[in-house]
């Protein structure tokens, strides 16, 4: 659509021209010079009638027709298809183009002091846009290969900013679709991606998560909700991975703490269901393929001396007498120790082999109130005859727990006899459930305040 930006007072001058056409006046108003309405029919066809030849070319136009610019603009006449003509005052930049047109925007000549510009076509994807301004950010047009969008307003948050630029995540600004902005491009704090940080969004959170795979399961490597990898014994299982995850450190239970489950042949005793478990596929030895106690032999060359009533109890004796205090468990059969004070008290009912003098057996060693260490000593102290009779809890014959409460008695009293006990069958399951425990941690460390034999490491003797 053109608009006339032509002056009111120029368009009267127009009007004027227009009344005076009509009369044989050859000079018009102020200088212009009109043309007068010739004999003929009048139709503007420009044929004889009119122009006395047969050359019209049927337009009505000044012209033949040929595609030629009009002759006659320019002469100060306002001839027919004109609109104005101010003879040399025509001009790209003025109220009367080069063509006798009055400017307006879209002509393609760029009016002065009313236009910006004006590139003549309607395309407002170019340098000039409707309304003959100069294109810019903000004025509603896609200035194509300079702006990637323009919606025509300042607000930054509705997906165009004022620079012209679509809204990205990391500009720093909210964008619909967005849960946050920080103006960054770091994926490891709290708000990756424009999204606040969570467990499962598959960013790992700096000082937060220690993996995140981008999903909600637990039973794979990397827990949920904390985002924690998946580890043998954090109570979840490991699909592929773990056979059983009981979430203890308990290494007796169903569940071993490899997390594989607990089967007779694995080395580890089954508290409650196997007698013993000494890992091979031996059956005649003192732990059978069904991990229950077989033959009973004494290790490292050393002889059974006795054996009480129930089987649960032996004495065995290096005949060389080459084994040092301290060390005197390595003769016990595979899988027994040292009997503590609480295991000889509830088992020793019966039995009839004789201590004392030269017959001194020792069993545990524990840790003195004092210093250094001692045994649970049967034979010089209290006289109790046999091993059926029950005497008070005492830290005897001095010796050294490697480990712990050391001493200077170094390798000495190597004369002594083991009394070595089969394991309490429900020691190491975590729960002081037996009248032989005093403790139970559930684990096999000797270092620590609970033996492996579930009595205190120090009982106050």
């Amino acid at each position: 659509m053109r608009v006339d930006l032509f002056p009111l007072g120029f368009a009267a001058l127009f009007g004027l021209s227009a009344i005076s056409a009509c009369t044989p006046e050859p000079t018009g108003h102020a200088g212009f010079t009109f043309s007068t309405t010739q004999a003929g029919d009048g139709d503007g066809d420009g044929d004889s009638a009119e122009t006395g030849t047969a050359s019209g070319d049927g337009d009505g136009d000044p012209g033949d027709g040929d595609g030629d610019g009009n002759p006659d603009c320019g002469d100060g006449v306002v001839q027919a298809g004109e609109e104005c003509d101010l003879g040399p005052e025509n001009s790209e930049s003025g109220q009367c183009t080069p063509n006798c047109f009055i400017a307006s925007c879209g002509d393609g000549f760029v009016y002065e002091g009313f236009e910006d510009c004006d590139d003549g076509n309607p395309d407002n994807t170019d340098d000039c846009v409707e309304g003959c301004v100069a294109a810019s950010c903000g004025d509603g047009f896609v200035h194509e290969g300079v702006e990637m969008c323009d919606d025509g307003n300042d607000d930054d948050a509705d997906g165009c900013n004022s620079m012209c630029l679509p809204g990205t995540c990391g500009d720093g600004i909210l964008q619909e679709g967005e849960q946050c902005d920080d103006g960054n491009s770091d994926t490891s704090d709290d708000c990756p991606a424009c999204q606040l940080a969570f467990c499962g969004d598959g960013y790992i959170q700096a000082g937060v998560e220690a993996c995140d795979d981008g999903n909600m399961e637990s039973t794979d490597a990397c827990t949920h909700p904390l985002c924690e990898p998946n580890v043998c014994g954090d109570g979840i299982l490991y699909e592929g991975m773990e056979d059983c995850d009981d979430g203890n450190d308990i290494d007796g239970d169903a569940c071993t703490l490899a997390c594989t489950e607990a089967v007779c042949g694995d080395g580890i005793k089954y508290v409650g269901v196997e007698d013993c478990d000494d890992g091979n596929d031996v059956d005649d030895d003192t732990c059978t393929n069904a991990c229950e106690f077989g033959v009973l032999a004494c290790l490292e060359g050393s002889v059974q001396m006795s054996i009480s009533p129930n089987n649960d109890m032996i004495v065995c004796d290096d005949p060389n007498n080459q084994t040092c205090e301290e060390d005197m468990e390595t003769l016990c059969p595979p899988g027994w120790g040292l009997c503590s004070y609480q295991q000889y008290v509830e088992r020793n009912d019966g039995w009839d082999y004789a201590v004392g003098g030269q017959t001194v057996v020792v069993a545990e060693i524990y840790c003195r109130g004092g210093s250094g260490a001692g045994h649970f000593t049967l034979g010089p102290y209290d006289d109790p005859g046999t091993l059926g009779t029950d005497i008070p809890l005492n830290c005897g014959y001095g010796s050294s727990r490697p480990d712990s409460c050391s001493s200077n008695y170094g390798c000495n009293e190597m004369q002594v006899q083991a009394l070595c006990c089969a394991p309490t069958e429900t020691c190491g399951n975590g729960v002081i459930d037996s009248v032989e425990e005093q403790c139970d941690d559930g684990n096999l460390i000797e270092t620590d305040s609970c033996l492996n034999n579930c009595t205190n490491r120090s009982p106050g003797c």
